[in-house]
């Protein structure tokens, strides 16, 4: 079970301020790429977040709202217990 001492490296997909390409960032990281394609961008927070003891990614649309996101590693408990 995940602890409070290990935290989880969530990475988001989203599009650069122009929208015209796409990024993944870390939270509380200075990593950042840049991809031309949501597809692209997407797959590589996917191979980041399962190489990470527990990863997170957070998909966003063009608009900047939240689209969907997936854990991996250990999921996070549900509540209420």
């Amino acid at each position: 079970m995940a602890t409070k001492t290990r935290e989880r490296k969530v990475h988001h997909v989203v599009p650069n301020s122009s929208a015209e390409k796409w990024l993944v960032r870390q939270e509380n990281a200075s990593f950042r790429r840049e991809f031309d394609t949501k597809e692209e961008a997407i797959e590589e927070a996917r191979k980041l977040a399962q190489s990470a003891e527990l990863g997170q990614i957070k998909v966003h649309r063009k608009d900047g709202n939240m689209e969907y996101e997936s854990t991996y590693g250990e999921d996070p408990p549900e509540y209420p217990s």
